[in-house]
């Protein structure tokens, strides 16, 4: 199993899925049964012990649920994960021979807890992923990487299952690409994989979320599987059946980084090309644009006015939706934008108010 999980940890795209939860022996089977039917699942999932938020909610049946897991795989042969946040949850799942851990946001978002697996993990040879933390925090993510790493695990990846945050409405967890872009950046050739169930929190956008993901040039998927999702014992709303999961992989368009076309390389070179030349054109207007924000920041000083002018700021963002609108811009790249423009102009002037 070892090289059978070697050779998957390579695969392209990796498909990982199975329960939220194993809640009983008959569920977690004739869950992974189906799954393995498709035909397109290279790894089975299933929560283990599960951190919930409040006390009183289902936490998992715990150790019991391994032999059940064990067994899925003797039948079905799909390699096994499940999440582990202690020390002793490591040692559990190593003895039913569960072949690749996770990290899950709760226990990412803290060091201690990290730390405490990454010593439990010292001379195991396991691929170990790691998901996000819960709060958008991109340093808490690479430093969870980095005890792992130090721990002695070669293989270690990542999962991006989105991250709380205030005001957020069409998601459970908001995606923030970027920072899982990010996170590739620094990390290149580790493994990243989606988690769009964690993302989504309800069925009727997972599809639209995967294909963003492997638009981004993830390596895989992992979405939650149960055998009877509305009946399920946690996360009901964003679980799919096994059939409905090979309908969702079939729809999607598998993208890759890559082609050996010459004609493509030289098309997108030259238009790359234009991307730079636009992008040191806007540098340019922007430290212009800088250089007028520190005359204004000599006039207040001048005349002992404050930095911050909420009405014509307010006048700014206004004419700049109306702008952004008509040029096809959308309302919130606008205003991250400009609230990134505002408080470098802020900067400047704050230090002509402290010269």
């Amino acid at each position: 199993m070892k090289e059978k999980v070697q050779e998957l940890w390579a695969k392209r795209p990796l498909i990982i899925s199975g329960p939220c939860s194993a809640e009983t022996e008959e569920q977690m089977i004739e869950t992974a049964v189906q799954l393995a039917a498709t035909g397109k699942i290279d790894m089975l999932r299933a929560g283990i012990w599960k951190p919930r938020t409040r006390p009183g909610m289902f936490e998992g049946v715990g150790v019991k649920g391994l032999p059940w897991l064990a067994q899925a795989k003797k039948i079905t042969g799909l390699p096994t994960t499940v999440e582990v946040a202690t020390a002793k949850q490591v040692e559990d799942a190593l003895s039913f021979d569960v072949d690749v851990l996770w990290i899950g946001a709760r226990t990412t978002v803290n060091p201690f807890s990290v730390q405490e697996v990454a010593d439990a993990l010292r001379g195991v040879d396991i691929p170990v992923l790691i998901k996000n933390p819960i709060n958008p925090d991109i340093e808490l993510w690479m430093g969870a990487v980095e005890r792992i790493e130090k721990a002695g695990i070669k293989q270690v990846g990542l999962i991006h299952r989105g991250f709380s945050s205030y005001g957020n409405t069409e998601y459970r967890n908001a995606p923030m690409w970027h920072l899982a872009i990010e996170m590739k950046r620094r990390n290149p050739g580790m493994l990243l994989i989606c988690d769009p169930s964690h993302i989504s929190g309800r069925r009727d956008i997972l599809q639209a979320v995967s294909q963003q993901a492997i638009n981004l040039d993830y390596d895989g998927l992992m979405i939650e599987s149960h055998i009877d999702p509305d009946a399920a014992w946690s996360d009901a709303k964003q679980q799919i059946t096994p059939a409905v999961l090979a309908d969702l992989l079939a729809g999607i368009e598998w993208r890759k980084e890559d082609t050996n076309s010459p004609e493509f390389h030289a098309a997108l070179e030259k238009l790359r090309q234009q991307i730079n030349h636009l992008d040191d054109e806007l540098m340019q207007i922007i430290s212009q644009r800088m250089k007028v924000a520190e005359q204004i920041g000599q006039y207040k000083k001048e005349n002992n006015i404050t930095i911050l002018q909420t009405n014509r700021w307010n006048e700014i963002l206004e004419r700049a939706y109306q702008k952004g609108e008509s040029l096809k811009l959308s309302r919130e790249f606008m205003t991250k934008y400009y609230d990134a423009v505002h408080m470098e102009s802020i900067t400047h002037q704050n230090k002509i108010m402290n010269s």
